[in-house]
């Protein structure tokens, strides 16, 4: 499962993760008839090479989302990737803004939603020595992306390298 997980398997059916399985189902056997080798008889080679693995892929899929499990398996899969996906920043906080927490050893910012963004010094000391490990200059500004830990939003949080910490 693990290469056909780099594929949208939906769209390999033409189909989408809303579809029943019934749906599912149609779909599959209208591309299987399309593109099975036993039906493309006299054709050039090269489109018989290429019709045979356009049907490889639709069995693959079909394999996966004609199971309860697997599909489900490959639905959750799916979501964790798109979450995984870069988030949208909203804007760019410097460190040296954020208020330092001394019982939690954490930098926080309020988010707009009355959630925050929180940024641990570990962090921010584990990120500075990788900036000097890649040989980054001193002076430049190196951050990571935080999502508040309300809603959806994230904010790139900065600080200069070589910057002198707690």
């Amino acid at each position: 499962m693990c290469d056909a997980a780099q594929k949208d398997l939906y769209a390999v059916l033409g189909a989408s993760s809303a579809d029943s399985a019934q749906q599912l189902r149609q779909r599959y056997q209208q591309l299987a008839l399309q593109y099975h080798p036993d039906r493309l008889g006299g054709e050039a080679s090269s489109e018989v090479e290429s019709a045979v693995k356009k049907f490889l892929e639709v069995d693959a899929a079909w394999r996966i989302l004609s199971d309860q499990d697997t599909r489900r398996q490959y639905d959750l899969q799916r979501r964790a990737q798109e979450l995984k996906q870069d988030w949208p920043v909203d804007c760019t906080v410097c460190l040296d803004d954020m208020t330092w927490d001394q019982d939690e050893c954490v930098y926080t910012y309020s988010c707009r939603c009355g959630g925050g963004f929180i940024v641990s010094e570990e962090e921010t000391q584990r990120r500075q020595q990788d900036d000097e490990q890649e040989g980054t200059e001193e002076g430049e500004h190196r951050g990571v992306v935080v999502c508040c830990d309300t809603c959806s939003l994230s904010v790139y949080v900065t600080w200069s390298l070589h910057r002198k910490t707690c």
